[in-house]
């Protein structure tokens, strides 16, 4: 369940992102899409990690 949210979120970020890229004058929209990126895939990665070591 967890990783359907976070993979949801990650194409939503993705999706985003390349609005940014393509749609001129929304660079900020790229940057935003990408950061959050980054930071889902880090909480995502995080959980992995410590649902391994339990």
């Amino acid at each position: 369940m967890l990783w359907k949210v976070i993979g949801g979120l990650l194409v939503l970020w993705l999706v985003i992102s390349v609005a940014g890229v393509v749609i001129k004058g929304l660079f900020w929209l790229a940057v935003i899409g990408g950061v959050l990126f980054v930071a889902t895939a880090a909480v995502g990665w995080a959980r992995d990690r410590k649902k391994i070591k339990s």
